[in-house]
C-alpha cells in the first residue's frame, strides 16, 4: 500500500512538474509569469500587480450578496496626461452590449411583437439573395450564434482604421458571401446576427432599439451611466483605450454596429448582470425566454478596450473587469487577473 501511495505522489509530481513546463513553453513568458504568482490576498493587491503585465488601466466591481459592493481601479485612465484609473469611468463595453440586445428581444418576444422562429426573409426581406439562406435563418439562430452568417470582422477588407458611420455600411462586409455552415449545424460567433438582430428590433418597434433598451432596461433600474452610442457621452469621462504596438488613444474611435457599440460604467454593468440573473429585470416568462436564448455572461473586445462580465453562482457573486489595453497578450493575461480575483474572492 505504501508503494502504491508513494507511486500516487509521484505521479501527481510529474503532472505537476509537465503542467509548469508546459506553460513556459506554449504560454507567452510574461503570461506565464502573471499565472504562477503567489496569489495574493486582496482583489486590490491583485489589480496593482496587474499593471506589470503590460496592462494599462484596471477596472473591477464585485457585487457579493451580502456584502455592499466594491469598485477597484489600478494604473491609467489617460496615461499620456497622467491620469489615474477611476473606478467610475465609462467604458466601451464592446460585445457587452449583445446581453442587453438579447434581454430586449426576450421582453418583445413575450410581448409577440417577435417571433423566435420567423426567419430573416420573414423580418428583412430586403436581404434575400444577400444571406444566404435567409429563408431558413430564424430569429433563434441568431440570436444563438447558430445562423452561419459571416462575421463582418473577418472580412480582410474590414476598415478598423476609419470605422463605417452607419450600421448598414458595416453590413456590406457580411453580404453576398457563401455562409460559414448550414442554419442551426453548429455554433460561430459572429458579430452580423447582432447587428441584424439591431435592425429587426428598430423596423418591429418603428424606431430605435437603443431607445427601447433605455426606456425597458436602462431607467427601470436606474442606469444613469449607460449609453447606446459613443456620441452620447461626456467624452471627458471616458477612459482611454491603448492597443499593444499602436502608439495613441483609441477612445475617439466610433463602433456603431449593435451589439458592441454601448459605454458604461463597471458598476452599471454590475447592477444589469444581477437583475438579469436575479429574476429583477425580466419577468417569469422573459426570463425563461432568456434562459433559452442566450448566456448570462459576456466577454468584450474593442480597440483599446476589452471586458469580463460573469456571475459565480457558488460564491454568489457578480465580477465586471474592464482592462483598457488591447492586442499582443492582454487579453490572455486579462483572463489569467480575472481568474486571480476569483480565487482570492472564494477565499475571503
Amino acid at each position: 500500500m505504501k508503494t502504491i501511495k508513494n507511486t500516487r505522489q509521484m505521479m501527481k509530481l510529474f503532472v505537476a512538474i509537465i503542467a509548469v513546463f508546459c506553460i513556459f513553453i506554449f504560454t507567452p513568458w510574461l503570461a506565464g509569469y502573471a499565472y504562477l504568482k503567489p496569489l495574493p490576498k486582496s482583489v486590490q493587491e491583485q489589480i496593482n500587480d496587474a499593471v506589470n503585465f503590460d496592462l494599462d488601466g484596471v477596472i473591477v466591481y464585485v457585487d457579493k450578496k451580502g456584502k455592499a459592493p466594491a469598485l477597484y481601479a489600478s494604473g491609467w485612465k489617460n496615461k499620456e496626461n497622467k491620469i489615474p484609473a477611476d473606478p467610475h469611468s465609462l467604458f466601451k463595453i464592446a460585445s457587452l452590449s449583445k446581453l442587453y440586445i438579447a434581454a430586449a428581444a426576450a421582453k418583445l418576444v413575450n410581448q409577440k411583437q417577435l417571433s423566435l422562429d420567423q426567419t430573416l426573409a420573414d423580418y428583412l426581406p430586403e436581404l434575400i439573395g444577400k444571406i444566404e439562406n435567409a429563408n431558413q435563418i430564424t430569429l433563434r439562430m441568431m440570436l444563438q450564434h447558430r445562423s452561419g452568417i459571416p462575421n463582418f470582422v473577418d472580412d480582410p477588407k474590414f476598415p478598423w482604421t476609419n470605422l463605417p458611420t452607419k450600421p448598414i455600411a458595416i453590413l456590406q462586409f457580411a453580404l453576398d458571401k457563401p455562409a460559414d455552415f448550414k442554419p442551426n449545424e453548429k455554433y460561430a460567433y459572429s458579430n452580423t446576427n447582432y447587428l441584424l438582430i439591431g435592425s429587426i428590433l428598430d423596423k418591429r418597434l418603428g424606431y430605435s432599439h437603443h431607445h427601447y433598451i433605455k426606456k425597458e432596461i436602462l431607467e427601470p433600474l436606474k442606469l444613469t451611466h449607460t449609453y447606446s452610442l459613443l456620441r452620447e457621452v461626456n467624452m471627458d469621462a471616458l477612459s482611454s483605450g491603448y492597443y499593444i504596438g499602436y502608439d495613441g488613444d483609441l477612445k475617439t474611435q466610433n463602433y456603431v454596429s449593435p451589439g458592441g457599440s454601448m459605454v458604461a460604467t463597471a458598476e452599471d454593468v454590475g447592477i444589469f448582470l444581477r437583475a438579469l440573473i436575479d429574476g429583477s429585470l425580466l419577468n417569469a416568462d422573459e426570463q425563461a425566454i432568456f434562459s433559452s436564448i442566450y448566456v448570462y455572461e459576456h466577454t468584450g473586445l474593442l480597440g483599446g478596450y476589452s471586458s469580463i462580465a460573469r456571475y459565480h453562482k457558488d460564491i454568489d457573486t457578480v465580477v465586471i473587469q474592464f482592462v483598457n489595453t488591447s492586442g499582443g497578450n492582454s487579453w490572455m493575461i486579462s483572463e489569467i487577473i480575472y481568474n486571480r480575483i476569483i480565487k482570492i474572492l472564494r477565499n475571503i
